[in-house]
């Protein structure tokens, strides 16, 4: 299953926090593209280990 879902990157002092929106998972990164890499990674393993009646 492909899900879509948002990111909010913001600067936190020397790196970066990602949100995701509709998960309410947030991670962190040095780059953005580690923070939205490391998101990725967080959201992947929130939605293996989520109750499936939470989303379908």
């Amino acid at each position: 299953m492909i899900f879509r879902l948002s990111a909010v990157v913001e600067k936190e002092d020397d790196s970066f926090v990602s949100h995701c929106v509709e998960l309410g998972v947030a991670s962190q990164g040095k780059t953005i593209a580690d923070a939205v890499s490391n998101l990725r990674e967080a959201c992947e393993l929130y939605l293996k280990h989520a109750d499936k009646g939470e989303f379908f």
